[in-house]
């Protein structure tokens, strides 16, 4: 019998090993072709259900931004109405004030004085009674 070299054997063992590697990786190519079609019709199946619901959003969303739009443009609309009331208010108690509010003022003062007036007489008239009725007494006194 011949004694195999050592070095074929180690030569075969290399072949061998470097067979199953090969093997191994070509197995591990096919396995991640598969998941990478999967994860594809994933995305895809995603897309498909997922799109509508994206497409209603964006819709939800611009109805939202007009619907701001317009109650801001209400607001400003309430806002120069409420301004334009105030001022008309505003000049309207101040027409108010200078020609009902100087007048009677004045008109107070007038009465006022013919009150005094009349004050006065009613005092002048108690005096000038009570004068009388001191020399009708004096006059019956003697």
């Amino acid at each position: 019998m011949t004694a195999w070299p050592w070095s074929q054997i180690f030569l075969g063992v290399i072949a061998a090993a470097t067979l199953i590697t090969a093997i191994v990786q070509l197995g591990v190519l096919i396995v991640a072709a598969r998941l990478t079609r999967r994860a594809e019709r994933l995305a895809e199946k995603v897309e498909r259900e997922i799109g509508p619901t994206f497409d209603h959003v964006n819709k939800i969303a611009r109805d939202a931004s007009h619907s701001v739009a317009l109650a801001t443009a209400q607001i400003e609309r309430a806002d120069r109405l409420f301004t334009d009331l105030a001022k008309r208010v505003e000049a309207t108690v101040s027409t108010f004030h200078s020609s009902v509010a100087g007048p009677a003022r004045d008109g107070i003062a007038l009465f006022t004085g013919l009150r005094a007036a009349l004050d006065v007489i009613r005092e002048a008239r108690r005096r000038a009674r009570s004068r009388q009725r001191g020399e009708d007494e004096d006059a019956l006194f003697i």
